[in-house]
C-alpha cells in the first residue's frame, strides 16, 4: 500500500480536528476535536512505522504512549468540564473566562458599559447584599 493514503487521511482528520477546536464553543466538542487530532497523529506514526519497516517498531511504541496521554487528558478534561458545568450551568467556553467564584463573575458582568466597577470594600458590601 502506498504511504500517501494514510497520510492524506491523517491530514484530513487533523484538519477536521483543528476546525472543531477553533469553531466550537462547547467544551466537550473541543475535547473530542483534540482527540481527533491525536488520532491523526497516531495514524501517521503507525503508517510511517510500517513504511520504514523499523525493527524496533518505534512508531507503534510512540502510538501507545500517545494513547495513554490522550486517555489521561480526557479524564482530566471531562472532570474540569463537569466542575465548570456544575458551577456555571453551561459548558460554553466563552462564558468560562473567569476562574473565580460564579457570583463574582456575575457582579462584574452586570456592570454597565462605561461605568467603573466598584473596587475594594465597596465591591464586597454590594455582593453581600445581593
Amino acid at each position: 500500500m502506498h504511504l500517501a493514503y494514510p497520510v492524506v487521511l491523517a491530514a484530513l482528520l487533523f484538519s477536521v480536528g483543528v476546525y472543531g477546536v477553533l469553531a466550537r464553543r462547547n467544551a466537550v466538542l473541543v475535547l473530542m476535536s483534540v482527540e481527533l487530532m491525536l488520532n491523526a497523529v497516531n495514524l501517521n506514526l503507525v503508517a510511517f512505522d510500517a513504511w520504514l519497516r523499523d525493527s524496533l517498531h518505534a512508531g507503534q511504541a510512540l502510538t501507545l504512549f500517545t494513547i495513554t496521554v490522550a486517555a489521561a487528558e480526557v479524564g482530566l478534561g471531562l472532570a474540569v468540564v463537569l466542575l465548570l458545568f456544575r458551577a456555571r450551568g453551561t459548558a460554553d467556553i466563552d462564558r468560562a473566562t473567569a476562574l473565580g467564584d460564579p457570583a463574582e463573575t456575575l457582579a462584574v458582568e452586570e456592570t454597565p458599559v462605561g461605568a467603573e466597577a466598584p473596587a475594594g470594600p465597596e465591591a464586597l458590601k454590594g455582593q453581600a447584599a445581593a
